[in-house]
């Protein structure tokens, strides 16, 4: 599969610390494009055939239900079924202040959308009463083509809370280890809240080498996918994939690396 990345608007003054660096900073230029994840998974989903299409995060709290629901109905549409909702609250405030969206209760505002949604892609008259949102009697179409799995990322309480009690985690940047232990409580979650063992995905990054012992580490603990990003210089890589000085926002180099990525990792887990 391939996933794809989401900010609705990039301020260029921004306080808000990104959780996932050690500095508190971000490792992309303000000035990245950042298109509608929705669109562009769409034109992917139209020239391709076998591929999931997934989202890596959407913003779906500073948008409204019908946005959204419409977004991923309209790609699944597209790509004949094959896509999956990543979500996540986000992290920087000045977006949602520019977009004049209280930041404090995104978490609430987030799991409200991702139960419209739901309810608006069974393709049904619905209606709704909750704390941000009000609807009666409305219908939505066409509906997903098949079941919408929702996958929530972040790794607070909260984050993983809302990933275990839907389909599955995007996780961050960690060892093995680490992300064994974090699988393991989603699990323990999905058990209290009533919730079956199967049909859940734990979809991780690692900041390790892949090694076959790894992946078997992982597979015992109910992890079979990870996520990779082979073009883009990160602050947590572990091997490059990309020459250096290469321009990564040619193709040609993006599809060389993942090339590299494929031969390296990929092919090489026995």
């Amino acid at each position: 599969g391939v996933t794809y990345a989401d900010h609705l608007v990039m301020p260029t003054k921004i306080a808000s610390k990104y959780p996932y660096t050690v500095d508190g900073e971000i490792f992309w230029p303000l000035d990245a494009p950042w298109p509608d994840p929705w669109i562009a998974l769409s034109v992917l989903g139209s020239h391709t055939k076998s591929i999931k299409l997934i989202t890596n995060i959407y913003l779906a709290a500073m948008r409204d239900p019908f946005t959204v629901a419409r977004m991923v109905s309209t790609a699944s549409e597209f790509s004949n079924g094959r896509i999956l909702c990543g979500v996540s609250a986000g992290w920087l405030k000045e977006e949602y202040d520019a977009a004049q969206i209280d930041f404090a209760s995104r978490g609430r505002r987030l799991d409200e959308i991702i139960a419209c949604a739901r309810q608006l892609w069974t393709g049904e008259i619905v209606s709704h009463k909750g704390e941000f949102f009000e609807y009666d009697s409305v219908i939505m179409r066409p509906a997903p083509k098949g079941h919408v799995e929702v996958w929530s990322g972040g790794g607070s309480k909260p984050a993983l809370r809302r990933a275990a009690a839907n389909d599955g985690w995007l996780g961050l940047p960690m060892t093995v280890e680490q992300n064994v232990g974090v699988a393991q409580a989603m699990y323990k979650m999905r058990g209290e809240m009533g919730l079956p063992q199967t049909g859940f995905s734990p979809c991780i990054s690692l900041i390790e080498p892949l090694t076959t012992g790894a992946a078997e580490k992982l597979k015992a603990a109910g992890i079979d996918d990870i996520m990779s990003i082979p073009y883009m210089p990160t602050p947590w890589e572990n091997e490059g994939f990309v020459p250096a000085n290469a321009d990564i926002s040619k193709l040609q180099v993006k599809k060389d690396a993942v090339s590299r990525y494929a031969e390296r990792v990929i092919h090489g887990l026995k």
